[in-house]
């Protein structure tokens, strides 16, 4: 519970970023690993299984949509063979939003501390080791990751909070 409630916290940060979605952002910070929970596991890959827990529970579209895109999620749904039922399922909207949780999510390591997106990524490595699927996905995902990153903190830097 501390890398989420971290990401919670860090996202509320960057909430005034997001300017009218601050507390969509927030609320997609909250729950955006919600498919990691025995009872919402589906197809096992937790951004598909959230996102349509989500829906199902009333959350709103564009949650459950950043939800089912965190962090790069269309890289890990390709490598499960899910891309196509991701992207027909939830739309993908590239936006301040969706790179504030990327940031909050990705500079977050898994005992809820601060990371750079460089160590977070080499924590992933470490964590689950080269040939898992898990790495190969990130590998892929590494430069759009970055670049989300980036631009909240070009955002941070124009915007202090």
């Amino acid at each position: 519970m501390a890398p989420v409630k971290a990401v919670a916290a860090k996202a509320a940060g960057l909430s005034a970023l997001a300017g009218e979605d601050g507390d969509v952002l927030i609320a997609a910070a909250w729950l955006h690993d919600v498919g990691y929970a025995p009872d919402v596991l589906e197809t096992g890959f937790h951004s598909l299984d959230g996102a349509r827990w989500l829906l199902r529970h009333g959350f709103s579209p564009r949650i459950a949509s950043l939800v089912a895109h965190h962090s790069c999620a269309l890289y890990e749904a390709d490598e499960r063979g899910l891309g196509k039922v991701l992207a027909a399922e939830f739309r993908r909207k590239e936006s301040v939003t969706s790179d504030a949780l990327w940031f909050a999510d990705m500079t977050t390591g898994p005992d809820g501390q601060d990371l750079s997106i460089e160590d977070r990524l080499a924590e992933i490595r470490e964590r689950y080791g080269p040939d898992d699927i898990v790495t190969r996905f990130w590998r892929k995902a590494e430069p759009s990751l970055v670049e989300a990153v980036r631009r909240t903190q070009a955002r941070m830097t124009d915007h202090p909070m």
